[in-house]
């Protein structure tokens, strides 16, 4: 047998520009192609494209099996894309936003999420629930909260926060594999954003967190639209020698403690960042496990920044006050580190 080559260079993946809408838009492609399981249902998702128009074109080059208009009842989205990944399908839910799921809360939280342990562990419910969450479009009160923290909250989920294209894209397939209910939190202020993927999908990891910037003075702990914040945070940071390592989550629940606590056993300050409300915040449950685990390897307290207790407003500058910036959060962790 003749063994590779130590020497040989892997040519360099092809680079390509997408959106964060256009990175949902080909997993969901990608997946209907490979496993003729998977259909997309939800409201407007068909002709209209998506209220979002993350599914814009799909319906012409699908059809109406696949790509499946639904009335307009969140519960009813829910409990029939339940049934049909109980049923041996891999449905594709999308919930218009996160406040409208609310309406599918019993069916999310009482049928998906307790299924397996009410029947024995004899009935998996592998379906795959999408939603948009999040401030930043002037959508008012009831379209723009970030209540991902409350879904975390639930055993027998999993809950995905993607903060980059390359994650808007390579989370669908491993959720689609899992066997039990996954639930995916786009976050609707960076639908336009772009940036070079690889041409070809890159499988995600969505069972831990990732290190976006290493670094030794203070770990900042993030995700979704607060995860390009914090990165813009952390290069006006090191130009004062501030040195931040970021962590983005990925995964709300289950939380990857192991990264979480290696980055603060090495720079011994944290700073958490989300857009959810402070009191009983994801927050505010990473600052306990902190604590609890970590107590001696603090040179301060665990501070968190979070979104003003407000429904959040419509007007633009008071939107935008109401949630973490670059310019609060680089402020926040110089009063850790200075």
């Amino acid at each position: 047998m003749t063994l590779p080559s130590q020497n040989v260079i892997a040519e360099p993946q092809q680079l390509v520009k997408m959106t964060y809408r256009e990175g949902m838009r080909q997993a969901i492609r990608e997946a209907m192609l490979r496993d003729e399981r998977c259909f997309l249902m939800g409201a407007d998702v068909g002709r209209y494209g998506g209220c979002f128009a993350v599914s814009k074109g799909l319906f012409d080059e699908f059809g109406p099996e696949k790509i499946r208009d639904m009335p307009l009842s969140e519960s009813a989205i829910a409990g029939i894309g339940i049934g049909a990944s109980m049923n041996g399908m891999r449905p594709i839910v999308e919930i218009m936003t996160v406040n409208f799921s609310l309406l599918a809360l019993d069916q999310i939280l009482n049928t998906a999420g307790t299924l397996l342990h009410m029947s024995g562990g004899l009935f998996n419910v592998p379906v795959v629930i999408r939603m948009a969450t999040g401030s930043g479009r002037q959508l008012g009160a009831q379209h723009a909260h970030s209540l991902e923290g409350w879904y975390a909250h639930i055993p027998g989920i999993k809950v995905l926060a993607p903060g980059t294209v390359e994650d808007m894209r390579g989370m669908l397939w491993p959720a689609l594999e899992d066997p039990d209910p996954v639930l995916i939190f786009e976050q609707q202020v960076m639908y336009n954003m772009t940036e070079m993927v690889s041409a070809t999908p890159v499988p995600v990891d969505i069972d831990h967190a990732k290190v976006r910037r290493p670094g030794k003075d203070v770990t900042l702990i993030t995700y979704g639209s607060c995860l390009p914040k914090s990165m813009t945070a952390a290069e006006t940071l090191a130009q004062e020698e501030i040195d931040t390592e970021v962590i983005d989550l990925r995964t709300l629940r289950p939380l990857d403690n192991d990264t979480i606590f290696a980055s603060v056993a090495k720079t011994h300050r944290v700073l958490i960042v989300e857009e959810g409300w402070r009191s009983g915040s994801l927050a505010a449950e990473i600052s306990a496990r902190i604590m609890e685990n970590l107590f001696y390897e603090l040179d301060r307290p665990v501070d968190r920044l979070c979104a003003s207790e407000v429904p959040m407003p419509y007007s633009k500058h008071m939107e935008e006050a109401a949630v973490p910036q670059p310019e609060t959060i680089a402020a926040a962790v110089r009063k850790l580190v200075l």
